[in-house]
């Protein structure tokens, strides 16, 4: 079992950044790729970054440039650094072990105009 606990998330303006974390604990040992997603309201789920167990980062093309997911040498957290937010970004993100049923509660993020 794997539990995830993302934070950091808020209300921001236009243009503001946020950094979200999600803290792993139980099973963690276990080598694996970790994903963020988003969910707008009335949206499926969609995934905007992941990062694999060596540490490279991949991105949704809608959000690269603005976005960068990284982790620390322990693997433990993991970051989603999120500059030049937009409304659009408005939504909860999630923290996922790829290839799991493991995902965080989500932190909600909202960017006003």
């Amino acid at each position: 079992q794997v539990q995830l606990v993302e934070s950091g998330g808020g209300l921001v303006q236009a243009g503001d950044s946020l950094r979200l974390s999600c803290v792993a604990s139980g099973r963690t040992s276990v080598a694996y790729s970790m994903g963020w997603f988003r969910q707008a309201p009335g949206k499926e789920r969609e995934l905007i970054a992941y990062i694999t167990d060596e540490g490279k980062p991949n991105y949704a093309d809608s959000v690269k440039g603005r976005l960068a997911i990284s982790r620390d040498h322990s693997k433990n957290p993991v970051f989603l650094q999120m500059n030049t937010l937009k409304p659009e970004d408005t939504a909860v993100y999630y923290c996922h072990v790829m290839d799991t049923n493991y995902w965080g509660q989500g932190t909600q993020v909202t960017v006003s105009a």
